[in-house]
């Protein structure tokens, strides 16, 4: 394909003809530029009000203010349209995750002349009626306008005022609860009336004289806080909430005499928990040593019990061995004397008969052994002149009756009559 000078085509080199002119080209052009005016035109008449934003409407020919707050599309019809987060989080921190890449931290100065630089974010959320976003507009036009010109500036005042109320140490211990709600409360309500003198007091570490310069906070009649001004936020009636603080940064020098000082305390408690310790073994020791007393006290206790009970158990054996034994002798005793009376009776209703009998078998018995033995007539008898000669009968009868007038008995038979004995002749 081949132009001239006036744009017209003329024959291809190859002898055809092409159907892409100049004339098409412009053609497209305007066709294009028209779409993008059309999109611009019909951009410029609607809106999209998103969930979480509020967006305020200025018209294109009047200037007029109109507040969308509701979500869906709106007719803007050529006018300016700026978005607002209905609650928005601000950061002041150090991180480059939070907020911004750069270092945002705020300054804080405190009363020992120590700084730091205090990390971390709170959320603010706008008013919902016309005025109040009708003053926040004109006065700031922009959310970044918002974050930077009053919620930073808001914080950055209450932040180094409520470093005046405190040291650098206490900040860091006992008071870091006390400084983030010092900083909330003036952000919210107005920074604290205030008054301070200096004076000289000994350092927590070296235990030197230096000047502190101390800040009281003004009080009313009714004892509430001061305030030098009211809090712009609450002037817009922007909501202040959940303020956190992630990180205090000390100065190097601020943060070795904290470093110091909580050494020292920290060795302060240790010699504090070491002797509470030892006094606390002290203690036991002693509960110890009681209770082991009192164990032993009641061993000993019923040791003593046990040796009680075992006397006071053969003492009631003994008592019960002698009981029996007394019982058993008045036993002894009556079965002895009804034996005795028995006999008794059975002696004087036989006159011991039978015992006497027995006596007398057991005499005679040895009578007749003994005379077993001897010869009863001697050889030779020696009378007296027609004498008669004893014989063994008249011995042994003689010895019988010895022994029954020595066991008083009588051999005669109950109802017999008595024999008389045999006159003895005596020759003179």
């Amino acid at each position: 394909m081949t132009y001239d000078r006036s744009g017209v085509t003329g024959p291809s080199p190859r002898g055809g003809k092409s159907g892409f002119t100049i004339a098409k080209g412009l053609v497209l052009t305007g066709i294009v530029l028209g779409l993008i005016i059309v999109v611009g035109t019909l951009r410029g008449l609607i809106e999209t009000v998103d969930a979480g934003e509020i967006v305020v409407k200025q018209g294109f020919l009047s200037g007029e203010l109109t507040f969308w707050k509701d979500p869906g599309p709106k007719g803007l019809w050529w006018g300016k349209a700026t978005h607002y987060k209905k609650s928005s989080q601000f950061w002041f921190s150090s991180a480059k995750d939070q907020g911004s890449a750069t270092d945002q931290s705020l300054k804080i100065r405190f009363n020992d002349g120590g700084h730091a630089n205090l990390s971390g974010g709170v959320r603010y959320t706008l008013p919902m009626d016309d005025e109040s976003l009708k003053l926040l507009h004109t006065t700031f036009g922009s959310q970044e306008a918002i974050d930077q010109s009053l919620i930073r500036t808001v914080l950055e005042k209450s932040v180094y005022l409520s470093g005046q109320l405190m040291s650098s140490t206490q900040s860091y211990a006992e008071r870091r609860s006390e400084l983030l709600f010092f900083i909330e409360d003036q952000a919210i309500h107005g920074v604290y009336q205030s008054s301070s003198h200096c004076e000289k007091q000994p350092d927590a570490v070296t235990k030197q004289e230096r000047t502190v310069c101390l800040t009281e906070l003004t009080k009313d009649a009714n004892g509430q806080i001061k305030r030098v001004e009211k809090s712009p936020l609450e002037t817009y009636r922007i909501i202040l909430s959940a303020l956190s603080i992630n990180e205090l940064k000390y100065d190097d020098v601020v943060a070795k005499q904290i470093n110091d000082q909580q050494a020292a305390f920290a060795a302060v408690q240790t010699s504090a928990a070491k002797a509470r310790q030892a006094e606390q073994n002290a203690i036991t020791a002693a509960k110890n040593g009681e209770a082991e007393a009192a164990t032993a006290k009641w061993k000993q206790e019923v040791i003593k019990a046990q040796a009680v009970t075992e006397a006071q158990q053969k003492m009631e054996v003994s008592k019960l061995a002698r009981d029996a034994a007394e019982f058993s002798k008045q036993e002894q005793t009556l079965l002895g004397e009804g034996e005795a009376a028995r006999k008794k009776a059975v002696m004087l209703a036989d006159g011991a008969l039978e015992k006497k009998l027995a006596a007398w078998v057991e005499v005679n018995k040895a009578y007749a052994e003994a005379l077993g033995q001897q010869r009863l007539v001697p050889e030779v008898v020696m009378t007296g002149g027609g004498g008669a000669v004893p014989n063994s009968s008249s011995l042994v009868e003689l010895l019988t009756a010895s022994t029954a007038r020595q066991l008083a008995m009588s051999m005669q038979v109950p109802g017999t009559p008595v024999p008389k004995a045999a006159p003895v002749s005596q020759k003179k």
